[in-house]
Parts: structure tokens; sequence; C-alpha cells
């Protein structure tokens, strides 16, 4: 359909019709058993049923058309129905959760994965998924940081645009591909002591330098939708913020597609203190340019009124129906409504999927000790104990449309590579903590010792009889995602008396912790010979996770998050502002920024990971050590395999601006590659530096460079190197 008969299909719609079109109702008013990403708040009225313009958290070819067949014959202009779902790390095929994804630092994979997750869904009938969250986050209390791909504001950006990419493909037409919806706008990742839904405070220049900067680069793939944030900024709810949606979304940014609330946002203004009543609060959602209310409620009751009234303007209105109609458009609904909805078929898990997903799983993996070159495990006597070592629950809560039965656990796949007389495996404890346990109703409260004596003599045994334990520990799924902010971030108690009574027996510990978020391991490391971090890993997990510890790939994952010694320095990011006083390396540390408990910086630094190998970084250097505005600086140096065995690596390239109108962080990360050297081999990396790369938000509040000196290392991560500098002339 062109713009001019759209336009004239805007014209003929009544201001009911109108309305709704802006309005998102639960899947579970049409399907009972749909899956829903809030708490549903009851009942939608017949007349809101039929004419809203989507729905969400509902998929299966089969059942969506029939349920588009009924919607298009019921709606006076016969407008299709659009079906969004949370696709977050996979539909049916899962990737490692997208934290996972980071770590491997390989946008192309990245894209090739939302590629794969667009074709399963699409395939289901699904429009849209609620995809990426570009929210940089630096508190590891905050749940939702295993939704996101870290601290850092370029990988961020790098992997948010790689997934719009890979969902939307050139042409959203294409069957194989949806719409995503980059979110959430904005700074949701900064909540106030990680605790979710909570206010936020920035600066506008924090604001501006950090926190923008991956949604801007992601709406430079032409996202159809965006989504506001849950939280208030500065004390204005995102959801009712016109200087961010007004001024920086759709002025400042460019975007032009389609804003829709968060899950009840638009009504949860009324609890911020910022509206009234529902009627307020639908009144500045649509002043703020929210074009889709999504489940509160207050659309659909007062919107109409507010046209009638005069409040909103029917030219507000209407271009916000024209937006949301050009969505539907470009997804070629009104060519096709019943686009993926073939009734005898759906996505089915295909060995290329688990392939792709076997990979994304090895290459997240983040080696962070190998001691006495512990791993990869010897063909002797191996022990798989823990809660994770034969459990299928290996997603997150956020992949609630794939099945564990089609998950691979580790126990599994080591039964695969392993002789029968050369493997046992043990449960050793249960997951949760006994008051954890009991919340949830898992069993009863007087039962739960007596069990985990069971499941812990057993283990005993079993690392008796073993050479090598690989101990599978970490948190349960639904100890991260969306409200489960936490203000520990130590394993469960339980878990960690497994690994002390372990450590007793003598053998060899290899700890896999599995995690949605940074813990804090300093007793883990201490009690293991190798650690490694496997986050939340997917359908493939097992596969992926043995293979690195078979030796079949190397490692090489990097870390997309700081780990804290302790959980009192959250939040905790490499990319900090130098303080007038910096705790000296070797000296006297009174009176100098410092804890008196504690190291300041992290157990585990952003960009760090292991190998099987080792690679020797020869001779950074610079192609000049002055560079004027229109000029390009070469940072070049040689990687060299000096171990016996193939391995990839992520070559990192930070900056820093040693003195500007504002203070610069001590580092930024401003380029990566990743390379595969065979044993012996090397090759030279070169990185061009432009003067787009070293610009800020000044004091002046432009975002621009200034002259001066700057910085460089280039290197394995954000905590070591050789600095290198040159000088910008203007």
């Amino acid at each position: 359909m062109d713009k001019k008969a759209l336009e004239a299909l805007v014209r003929d719609m009544t201001t009911e019709e109108k309305v709704m079109q802006l309005v998102q109702i639960p899947g579970s008013e049409y399907e009972a058993d749909a899956e829903i990403t809030g708490i549903d708040r009851g009942q939608v009225k017949d007349s809101v049923k039929r004419l809203a313009g989507s729905t969400l958290g509902i998929w299966g070819s089969k059942r969506l058309r029939k349920i588009q067949e009924q919607y298009m014959k019921e709606h006076p202009h016969h407008i299709p129905l659009m079906f969004m779902l949370d696709v977050i790390h996979g539909h049916k095929t899962v990737l490692p959760c997208p934290l996972g994804q980071g770590a491997a630092f390989d946008p192309e994979a990245v894209k090739k994965g939302a590629e794969m997750q667009a074709r399963e869904a699409a395939a289901d009938g699904v429009h849209a998924t609620f995809s990426p969250m570009a929210d940089l986050c630096r508190d590891a209390r905050w749940g939702r940081i295993m939704e996101s791909t870290g601290e850092d504001k370029l990988l961020n950006s790098r992997m948010a645009s790689a997934m719009v990419a890979g969902y939307q493909g050139e042409d959203l037409k294409d069957p194989e591909h949806i719409a995503a919806c980059v979110k959430h706008f904005a700074a949701y990742g900064a909540a106030e002591g990680g605790r979710d839904y909570n206010n936020t405070e920035l600066s506008e220049h924090t604001l501006r330098e950090h926190y923008l900067r991956a949604y801007g680069e992601a709406i430079r793939k032409n996202p159809v939708m965006v989504m506001t944030s849950f939280n208030s900024i500065n004390g204005i709810p995102a959801t009712g913020n016109l200087f961010l949606m007004k001024k920086i979304l759709r002025e400042e940014l460019g975007f032009t597609g389609v804003l829709i609330s968060d899950w009840g946002a638009v009504g949860e203004m009324i609890n911020h203190g910022y509206a009234e009543d529902q009627r307020d609060a639908a009144l500045k959602a649509m002043m703020a340019g929210v074009d889709i209310d999504m489940c509160s409620g207050c659309y659909s009751g007062h919107l109409e009124a507010l046209v009638n009234d005069g409040a909103v303007s029917m030219e507000m209105m209407d271009a916000a129906v024209l937006r949301v109609l050009n969505m539907k458009n470009d997804l070629g609904l009104f060519e096709d409504p019943y686009r993926g909805l073939d009734a005898e078929s759906g996505p089915v898990i295909t060995e290329e999927n688990r392939c792709l997903a076997r990979e994304a799983v090895a290459a997240s993996l983040v080696l962070l000790e190998n001691k006495e070159n512990t791993l990869p495990l010897r063909k002797e006597k191996n022990a798989f104990i823990g809660p994770f070592a034969d459990t299928k629950r290996l997603q997150s809560a956020w992949a609630f449309s794939g099945e564990d039965e089609n998950t691979v656990s580790v126990w599994e796949a080591a039964s695969e590579v392993y002789a029968p007389e050369n493997r046992k495996v043990a449960a050793g404890c249960t997951m949760l903590d006994q008051d954890a346990v009991t919340a949830r109703g898992i069993c009863h409260i007087d039962r739960w010792q007596e069990e985990n004596d069971k499941l812990l003599a057993e283990a005993l045994r079993t690392a008796e009889w073993a050479d090598t334990v690989v101990l599978c520990l970490g948190e349960d799924s639904t100890q991260s995602g969306e409200a489960t902010s936490k203000a520990s971030l130590q394993l469960p108690a339980v878990q960690m008396n497994l690994l002390r009574e372990i450590h007793k027996t003598g053998k060899r510990i290899v700890t896999l912790i599995f995690t949605g978020r940074p813990l804090e391991l300093k007793e883990v490391r201490e009690l293991s010979d190798a650690l490694m971090i496997c986050w939340l890993p997917g359908t493939e997990g097992g596969h992926g996770v043995l293979d690195v510890l078979s030796g079949i790939v190397a490692p090489s994952g990097r870390l997309p998050v700081s780990f804290p010694y302790t959980v009192g320095q959250e939040p905790l990011h490499y990319d900090m502002y130098p303080t007038g006083r910096p705790k000296p390396v070797n000296g006297p540390f009174e009176y100098t920024s410092r804890y008196l408990d504690c190291e300041n910086g992290a157990l585990y630094p952003f960009g760090y990971g292991l190998s099987y190998t080792d690679f020797a970084y020869i001779d950074p250097r610079l192609s000049t050590q002055t560079m004027s505005i229109a000029e390009t600086i070469t940072a070049s140096v040689t990687v060299r395999n000096t171990g016996d065995r193939k391995g990839d690596v992520t070559v990192q390239l930070y900056l820093r601006d040693v003195a500007g109108s504002r203070v610069r962080p001590v580092r930024e990360l401003i380029d990566f590659q990743k390379i595969t050297l065979d044993p012996g081999e090397e090759k030279e990396v070169r990185f061009a530096i432009n003067e787009d790369m070293l610009r800020f938000w000044t004091a002046e509040e432009k975002w621009e460079s200034e002259a001066g000196k700057f910085q460089v290392w280039i290197c394995n991560s954000s905590c070591d190197g050789q600095a290198l500098e040159f000088q910008l002339v203007k």
C-alpha cells in the first residue's frame, strides 16, 4: 500500500478505530495460555479486543491464523492485527543470553544469531521482537544485566546494531525477518541501587556521553520500533519525558518509527507521582510521542475523550496512527495478513541452527583461571557434580518460547565425549538455598536439609572416585532477568558448601559458573584449579561447554562486564573517571581514593579472558605522534601465538584523552578485532584512529574533539598494555 492510500485509510477511520491502533493488549485475551511479560491486569473489553492494533506474548501459526481470521472479519477496515513477542536470545533454538553473546566480542556472529531467531519466530507468526536491549549496565545487582551485552558503550553499540540488522534484514517484507525494537529508552540500566524500575539520576553529560551511545548507533540501523523505559530520569518518567522522546529520540537521533511503551508504563506514571490518573497519564504519554500503549488501558479508556475534548489534536493522533500503519505496511501485512501463519507448520529446530548455537556457546565461554593447565580435561576419571551438571534449565527466564526438552545438558554432552568408565554425575546439592526453595514451594522446609545431606554424601563418594571434578555451579535462571535485583552477588550458600567439601578431597576442581550476571568469585577462585564463566548458554549449552572442556575448541570469550571482589563495589566499570587523589601503585595509601577493605578495581576486569594458548603483543606502535583533524593515525601491533594450540584472540584498542574541558575516563574501548592464529603464527593487527573517535560531550555542550595529548593501548584487556602517545593539533 502506498503512502497516499495509507493516508486515505487514516482519514476514513473513526476516532475509536484510530485510538485502538495505538492500543496493545495481552495475548492472554485471545488465548488463555499465552505468555506475558508482566502482571495480567484483568480482562479487556470486547470492543477493545476487537479493534486493538497489536498483541504480545503469543505465538504459534495455527492459533495465530485463527485469531487473525476472526480479527480481520470483525475489523471495519480489515486492518490486520500485529503479533509481538519477547524473542530475546532465541525462539525455539536458544542462544546464550545477551550478556554471554557480548562475551564473544563478535558482532557478525551476533547478527547471524539474530537472523536465526528471526527465521524461527517469523515461521511461528511473530511480526516483531522486543529486542535488542541497548541499555548500558554497570551494576551487577540489576537483574536485567543478563539481557544487555555489558558495561561498555562501544561493545553495546556494535552488538545492538548487529542485532537490529539481523532481525530486520534488507527488507521487512521478507517473510524470514521480523521488526526489531531498541529498548529501553533511556538509561534503564542506571537504576538507583541496581533495583529494577527505580529512579535514575544522571547529568545530561553522563546521559549523552555514555548511556545514549548504544541506542543511537542501533537507531542508525533503522529499527522499526523503540521502547520507553520504566524508570524516571531526573524526576520525570521516561514514558512521559518530552526531552527524551521528542528532542533527543525524534529530533536529534532522527527516529521516525513507532514508539511503544513498556508493559503498563503509561499507567505507572500515576505511581511515579507524575500523572494524577489514567486520563492524565494518557495525555502525557501522547504529548511525549508514545505511539502504542502496551497493556495499561490508559489509551483505550481515555484517548478518544482527550481527542474529542481537544486536549490531543487530531493531527497528533493521525501522525501516531500513520506510524503504526506504516509499520504494518513495511511488514507486508496489508498484502498478506497471514504471513508466517501456515496452519500446518511452525519452526523446527534444525541441525544448522543447532550448530550455530553450539558455536555461539563455545565462543561465549570465558576462562578466568587455569592453574597448571588443568584444562583441557584429561581423558581420565571425570566427575560432573553440581546442580547444573545434569539439568536442561540452561536458558534464561527471557527465553520462554524455547523448550527445555530441546536443551542438551552438560552431562548429556559429556556422555558423548567420555567413555562410561571415565564419567560419573551427581547433583551434590539443590540449586537454591533453603529460604529460596521454601519461598517458591519447591519442597517442604523440613525435608530440605535431609535432601541436601543425601546429595552431598553422594557427591563426595563420586569425587573420591574421580581424578578431576567438574563442578557445575551458578544461579538458577529465575535469579536474573526482570524484577530480580539482588543485594548479594554470592553463589547460594548450599553450593558454596558443596565446593568447600569437594575441595577437602584434594581432587582437581574445574568450576563452571552458569549465570546471568557477575558474581563474587574470590573464594571460588581460591578453591578451584580452573574457573570458567558459562553464562546461561541455551539449547546447545552442554555441547558448547564440552567442546571447550575437552579441548576441541579453545576458549576465546572476554568479559563484557567487570566481576567485582564484593557487591560493595557496585556499580563497577572499567571506564571510570580519574580522581584528584588516585591510589598510588606503590607508596603510602593514606588520604587517597580507596577502600580500606578491598581493592578499587575488579577481581576480573572488562575484556579479560584466557585461552589454552598464549599470545604475545610485539612492538605496539603509532604511525605518527601528531594528528590533525583531517588525518588518521594507524595504531598497530604484531600478535604472535606463542603456544602449541590454535586459538582466537580479541585484540582491544583503548584510548584516553589526557586533559579535556571535562574529565575523561581513564580508558575507553574504541575498537577491537578478533583474529585466529595457529601455533607460532603471527599477524599484524592495524587500527585506524580518526577524529570522530576522539569526540566527547564537552563543557560547551557540544559533541566534538579537543586539541591535546592522547594515550593509546593495544592490549589484552582493560587493565594491561603499554601506553603510546600522540598529539591532536587544531
